[in-house]
């Protein structure tokens, strides 16, 4: 799969985020040489220490929100992973501006700077929450609804804006919509923590998960080595054909928030079994949230090769196991 990288260099934007982070690790594995770009608002520089010392790969400290930052990293590149962006559906409600000027006008400065930089391929991150108001399950790339949030809109104006370069401009996009990824390296803290690191962690301090509504609404949960696959997928194809359009990078199979506490309860009380008696509460459901989320995975299947790994057991046994050693 990485043999069509040899002797190329990759920028990973959000490179010491999350999935970023998890991305550079595995380039780099591969002795893939790899630029990692990131301004530090969300990244954290410990995801990426033990890069530092490794001569394929070089940090640039930059804002996707700076034209002359995009065009430094993007400098002799080769390929693009596009993961920089600010996350959360609450977040965007809370301030909208600041999503919008990194979500929108960040990404159109990385378009513009891979266009001209003439970089054969440009992979990025969008969003399952593009889905938006569509009831219909599973979620199928060609049918969307109205956006429920900030957030969701621009991801979605992200779309438009790959399409439109790779109409005008001749520059080769890929869009991965992901749905609720979790693993290694995802933040715990703050504000606008994601539901599983979050929940792990009041566990571990024996404190009570609270569930948004009763429970019932489901996530099609994605464990971050699926989403790597699909990047390097996506990075590396042949065919012509899975080019300039958008994939789901899922698992295909849904769980309810109160699956999700319960298995996340189960796997923590093997280390701690003082966890299981740990009571899960309830409060009101959250504004912009679905209700639902599946994934059809089909298209990725056909045009990609995708073979998602992980289900979410699995996927949660592996990230468990990261928590214990590292919150």
């Amino acid at each position: 799969m990485f043999h069509n990288l040899q002797n190329k260099t990759v920028l990973v934007t959000g490179g010491a985020g999350f999935i970023g982070s998890n991305l550079c690790e595995v380039l780099l594995a591969n002795s893939i040489k790899t630029v990692c770009l990131d301004n530090f608002s969300t990244g954290k520089r410990k995801n990426i220490e033990p890069f530092l010392g490794n001569s394929d790969f070089k940090l640039i400290e930059g804002d996707i929100r700076n034209l002359e930052d995009c065009k430094k990293a993007c400098k002799d590149v080769d390929y693009i992973l596009h993961e920089a962006a600010l996350g959360s559906v609450p977040r965007s409600i809370n301030d909208p501006i600041t999503t919008n000027d990194v979500n929108v006008s960040g990404f159109l400065n990385m378009l513009v700077a891979a266009k001209d930089a003439q970089v054969k391929r440009f992979v990025y991150a969008a969003s399952s929450s593009t889905y938006g108001d569509h009831e219909a399950l599973p979620k199928v790339e060609d049918v969307i609804g109205k956006p429920l949030s900030p957030y969701a809109i621009t991801k979605y104006v992200n779309e438009l804006y790959a399409d439109i370069f790779q109409k005008t401009y001749g520059l080769d996009t890929i869009g991965l919509r992901y749905f609720n990824v979790f693993g290694k390296r995802q933040d715990p803290d703050g504000a606008y923590a994601a539901v599983i690191p979050l929940f792990v962690k009041q566990f571990i301090n024996k404190e009570s998960p609270i569930i948004n509504g009763d429970g019932s609404y489901s996530r099609d949960f994605t464990y971050i080595d699926n989403v790597v696959q699909m990047n390097i997928l996506a990075l590396t194809t042949t065919n012509q054909e899975a080019l300039n359009t958008v994939y789901n990078v899922a698992y295909g199979d849904r769980t309810t928030l109160l699956q999700l506490a319960n298995v996340l309860k189960s796997n923590l009380s093997e280390f701690d079994s003082t966890i299981q008696d740990i009571d899960i509460k309830h409060r009101e459901n959250r504004v912009g949230d679905i209700p639902h989320s599946l994934a059809s995975i089909e298209k990725a299947k056909k045009l990609l090769n995708y073979n998602p790994k992980f289900n979410i057991n699995s996927g949660i046994k592996e990230a468990v196991k990261w928590y214990w050693k590292n919150l």
